[in-house]
């Protein structure tokens, strides 16, 4: 199966699921960009400016996040199918990357303790677009994954549950 008949599953998606993957990848937004100030707000700073690539990087993993997450709801996949972990972690990492990510390279108490300032400037900051590419990798694979689970593990739809019975 391929990545094209993979992503066709998402036609015959409810109105449910749709709903809950445009909720999900604004909610992404809202928890990522509040911390990392890509979203003002006056509870949280930011003393390196914002790169041109955060905001686009930010909703490609929002509403990969979200397709992700809309793939568990009502899914014929069982949750502790083959693969179903491993697409949890990797969705998870790469959520976890988008955060670092668009960051603030010296904002990021993590970061700071562990390279200091101007090893978040000399070395972290330059990683960022990379850390970013490795997220949406992440976030891509997992949903794909989730995608060709439910083509190979399909279940007949309610209707023809009740013809059958």
């Amino acid at each position: 199966m391929g990545i094209l008949t993979a992503l066709g599953t998402l036609r015959a998606w409810s109105a449910r699921r749709w709903l809950v993957a445009a909720a999900t990848a604004v909610a992404t937004a809202v928890f990522i960009g509040v911390p990392t100030d890509l979203i003002p707000n006056p509870v949280f700073g930011r003393d390196v400016p914002v790169t041109w690539w955060a905001w686009p990087s930010l909703a490609v993993s929002s509403v990969l996040a979200g397709l992700l997450t809309a793939t568990y709801v009502r899914s014929p996949v069982d949750p502790e199918a083959p693969g179903a972990e491993s697409s949890r972690r990797r969705g998870l990492a790469g959520g976890l990357l988008t955060f670092f990510a668009v960051g603030c390279p010296v904002c990021n108490k993590l970061v700071l303790l562990a390279l200091g300032y101007a090893g978040a400037m000399t070395w972290f900051r330059p990683v960022q677009p990379v850390l970013q590419v490795i997220a949406v990798a992440l976030l891509g694979l997992a949903l794909v994954q989730r995608l060709r689970g439910e083509l190979a593990c399909g279940l007949p739809s309610t209707s023809e549950r009740t013809i059958r019975a």
